[in-house]
């Protein structure tokens, strides 16, 4: 087979998937593609690969016909996508957002972590251990002499702690939907203690095009009333949909 015929075979194979693939990658893996396919000549590519085939004095070759370069081409230029087009909403909102970036966006209000939000988060995730449900004990045994929150409940209290769920107080009041992508990093510096009053404060890090309307990206870290260290640090990633 052919050089030739083999990378058509090999680029069809791979604009079927490329789209699909797209989609799934991780916003850090997509931008870098992405950059990859725009500053990369793909022409280029296959010249060397052309050249690195040359024959020696004397040996027969078939070099390319006019129209297989010609399919060499559309077959490349699948590969180049196109810029991302935004509802007008999208594009306003993210507009305002790229003058935002490394800023405050948002602070929450104080929320009491009581025994009891404790308890029941137990209860539920069937994480029971006496330093988060045992206040007589962990008065003894527990450095710090009362109980603590799980560090997944104060994970769980993000959505509370951004008003994420507030919808008359919505960050985003143009978006249609806000969609949880995932958590990029999550650490859990200091625990909160039964009784600690916590908020969150959100530092908006990187706004992404994305075929249904914006990725958002935000360092939020978890304060605790009247202590240095925070609760928890998280990257957060969302979508919004237009």
């Amino acid at each position: 087979m052919k050089v030739v015929e083999l990378f058509k075979q090999r680029g069809e194979m791979l604009s079927k998937q490329h789209a699909e693939l797209m989609q799934k990658m991780p916003p850090a893996m997509r931008e870098y593609w992405e950059e990859l396919l725009t500053k990369t000549n793909h022409f280029h590519l296959f010249s060397w690969i052309r050249d690195f085939h040359q024959p020696a004095v004397n040996e027969d070759v078939n070099l390319p016909t006019d129209a297989e370069t010609a399919a060499l081409k559309r077959e490349s230029a699948l590969f180049r996508q196109e810029p991302m087009k935004l509802t007008s909403e999208a594009q306003t909102l993210y507009d305002e957002l790229q003058q935002k970036i490394g800023e405050v966006i948002h602070v929450g209000d104080w929320l009491h972590v009581d025994q009891e939000r404790i308890n029941q988060f137990g209860h539920v995730t069937e994480d029971t251990q006496w330093i988060h449900t045992d206040p007589e004990r962990a008065s003894v045994e527990s450095p710090f002499k009362t109980t603590i929150a799980h560090g997944f409940l104060t994970l769980a209290l993000l959505p509370k702690l951004t008003d994420s769920v507030d919808p008359d107080d919505s960050l985003f009041p143009t978006a249609k939907m806000v969609v949880n992508v995932g958590m990029n990093q999550v650490r859990f510096p200091y625990p909160v203690k039964s009784g600690d009053r916590v908020r969150a404060k959100s530092i908006l890090t990187k706004v992404t095009p994305v075929r249904k309307g914006l990725e958002v990206e935000r360092e939020i870290r978890v304060e605790i009333e009247g202590v240095r260290r925070p609760g928890c640090i998280v990257v957060s990633v969302i979508q919004l949909h237009f």
